[in-house]
């Protein structure tokens, strides 16, 4: 694997021949000297230097160095994320010892008083060394006594990730705090998972997930115990604001201690991850295939095992041929392993993608929802005649399913993947407020509770203590949330795999089950626009734009309501988890009783059941555009879906060019377009 250490050097000028850096303007050129001063990592002293050097007579550089002096990375709807790059506005040593050392200190603050010295008791054996106790069950203690926290670290493969890990173990160490690290890069759900069964106090994940190679990120888990629904999720409001209060006042990062006394976690906690992932995966198949059994069969029993159910799917490894990719990230190993202890057979996996390399060399973007990001795979699944094809991110919390050539939305599998759980476990589920409302139908159908949630798994998982299954239209699963309570590609993976190998079983496959789907429930077709923005000052503007005069019709049609959702309430005024389910008509922003939600900058515009949605990313400088048109079907026959299909897809396309007309600055209305292909904006049927 290439080395991850640092990305290539920084391409600016040598400090030999330029004036001094006298020039730069106030306060900018205190602030930089300051940085300069506190840095620790003598490599980005230098790129910070140069910079500051080539500033002084150069307008591009000295608006490259106010741009990293603008102010620090905030948490936004996946932790910490930016460019590689010296100085606050970037990740680099100093931000990352800042951030460690600001979470340090709230968990301290947190932490109980120490506990009276218990009597004297044969000594436990330590997580960290001794791969028994790893078996024990979520939620089981960690750490030796109550009052010393417990920090989990985890890592990618990307440039620096394992650089920044041990620094953030030091700087817990340092602190007071247990540091255990995973035992080498690996996927985002094995941290997440880490936390809940060691019972840890909070986790930390060093990756970008799917954004450029010259990005990197932190993200944070908490082990709330005061809450199931949070424990082991990603931190929220108001705890994202108050660690980002700590970290602003943690000091020169030269001067935050660290120490050495952090332990390096073994591979039983991936193993134990390996094997909970595929005995959760096996059982839901197991409840699944009674349930259709028992449907399809007069003479089912009752009382067969689900060792015999699982015969029908598992005992044939050769029942389905999956071609897979993990975008030159940490997913292949652990994917693989997964696959195998549930009973199929591994993968088939792109050669030239299969080891992690940090500058994802074949891929543009290594997001496979980028178009060309999964070309290779869908060429390895037509050598190989797949029966699935299937791609991670590179840090394989993210997971895309293509059949037959055809790629399915996240919406598509979202649905696909809630029924196959609700067969399993009837519970409450959830989704956010930007991916399809077919789950909210595929809900009343069951009856079980649904929330919807602001976007961000960080929300999804706190919507219910109970949540059996939720999902975002941005390939983000979690079938398994008593296990991961965040995204999980790898268990998405090995559900929609197990569920592709019972339709096949039956002479089906994914697009057919989505027909029967969408004959219950309704056409719920989905696409998305986005703009990428090098000046994301841009993307406000454009939303304060639109924000002053909504449109009141798109493509020919009344826009029929509005929902704002910076008008919301204040963070300390919303409730902390999800929301009830929306009206069957959205309610008008000057309608006070629709359910709130805590502020986010969100734009909704509805036109009776389809609506259009704005928002900029979360973790990338681009404004999405989220569109869904709905249309029932006849009679809910199946061979009624086609044409209702067709007449969503014309509107969904009507609304797509309108939606660019608007990011354009042109009315929705300005220019009509012509019906082209279904297939053009990329949508998802439901």
């Amino acid at each position: 694997m290439p080395s991850a250490s640092r990305p290539g050097p920084t391409s600016l000028p040598s400090p030999t021949s330029l004036p001094s850096p006298t020039s730069l303007p106030s306060p900018l050129a205190e602030q930089v000297e300051a940085w300069l001063n506190d840095d620790p990592d003598p490599a980005d002293r230098a790129e910070l230097a140069r910079l500051r050097d080539g500033a002084g007579h150069d307008a591009t550089l000295l608006a490259e160095l106010t741009t990293r002096f603008h102010g620090p990375l905030r948490f936004g709807t996946a932790g910490l994320r930016g460019p590689l790059r010296a100085g606050p506005a970037g990740m680099n040593t100093a931000v990352v010892r800042r951030a460690a050392a600001g979470l340090a200190t709230w968990l301290t603050s947190r932490a109980p008083p120490a506990p009276a010295p218990p009597a004297p008791a044969a000594p436990k054996p330590d997580p960290a060394t001794a791969g028994s106790s790893m078996n024990a069950a979520p939620g089981s203690a960690a750490a030796p006594n109550s009052s010393t926290a417990t920090v989990v670290v985890g890592y990618d493969a990307r440039h620096r990730s394992e650089a920044f890990a041990l620094d953030s173990a030091r700087v817990f160490a340092g602190a007071g705090l247990r540091a255990l690290v995973l035992p080498g890069p690996l996927p985002t759900p094995v941290l997440a998972f880490a936390v809940r069964r060691l019972g840890a106090d909070a986790g930390v994940m060093v990756t970008a997930s799917h954004n450029p190679a010259t990005d990197n990120g932190y993200k944070v888990y908490l082990g709330d115990a005061s809450s199931d629904a949070a424990r082991g999720a990603q931190l929220v409001a108001p705890a994202d604001r108050e660690i980002e209060g700590m970290i602003a006042a943690a000091g020169p990062a030269r001067a935050i201690p660290l120490a050495e006394t952090w332990r390096r976690l073994d591979a039983d906690v991936v193993d134990d991850y390996i094997h909970a992932a595929a005995t959760a995966g096996r059982a839901a198949t197991a409840t699944a295939t009674a349930t259709a059994t028992a449907t399809a069969t007069a003479t089912a029993t009752a009382t067969a095992t689900a060792t015999d159910l699982r015969t029908d799917v598992t005992t044939d490894p050769t029942a389905l041929t999956v071609a897979y990719t993990p975008l030159h990230g940490v997913g292949a190993g652990v994917l693989g392993a997964v696959f195998t202890a549930a009973g199929l057979a591994a993968p088939r996996v792109v050669h030239e993608q299969a080891e992690p390399d940090p500058e994802f060399p074949t891929v543009q973007w290594p997001n496979p929802e980028e178009a060309g990001a999964m070309d290779r795979v869908l060429a390895l699944g037509e050598r190989i005649d797949a029966d699935l094809v299937l791609a991670n991110d590179p840090d394989a919390d993210r997971c895309a399913v293509a059949v037959g050539g055809r790629v399915l939305s996240g919406d598509e599998v979202g649905l696909l993947l809630a029924d196959h759980v609700l067969h399993s476990c009837p519970g409450p589920v959830a989704t956010t407020i930007v991916s399809s409302s077919g789950l909210r139908a595929l809900a009343a159908e069951v009856g079980v509770p649904y929330a919807e949630t602001l976007t961000g798994f960080k929300w999804i998982m706190r919507a219910d203590a109970r949540l059996v299954f939720g999902y975002e239209e941005a390939l983000g699963y979690a079938v398994a949330p008593e296990l991961v309570r965040d995204k999980d590609g790898i268990t998405a993976a090995l559900a929609i795999a197990l569920v592709a190998a019972r339709a096949k079983q039956r002479g089906r496959t994914l697009p057919d089950l989505l027909d029967e789907l969408s004959a219950r429930l309704g056409v719920h077709l989905t696409g998305q626009r986005s703009a990428r923005f090098d000046d994301v000052t841009q993307i406000d503007e454009t939303m304060h734009r639109l924000r002053a005069q909504p449109p009141t019709s798109l493509a020919g049609r009344p826009v029929t309501a509005v929902r704002d959702l910076l008008a919301g309430p204040r963070d300390g005024d919303a409730p902390a988890g999800g929301i009830p389910p929306r009206p069957a008509r959205p309610v008008d922003r000057a309608d006070a009783a629709h359910p709130v939600l805590p502020p986010a900058d969100v734009l909704m515009l509805f036109l009776d059941e389809d609506r259009v949605i704005f928002r900029p990313s979360g973790t990338e400088p681009k404004l999405k555009v989220y569109l869904e048109t709905v249309e029932p079907v006849p009679g809910h026959a199946v061979d009624a879906v086609p044409a209702a299909r067709d007449q969503a897809a014309a509107r969904l396309l009507h609304l797509h060019t309108a939606a660019g007309n608007l990011l354009d600055g042109r009315d929705g209305d300005h220019i009509s377009p012509k019906i082209r292909s279904p297939a053009s904006p990329s949508p998802g049927t439901i």
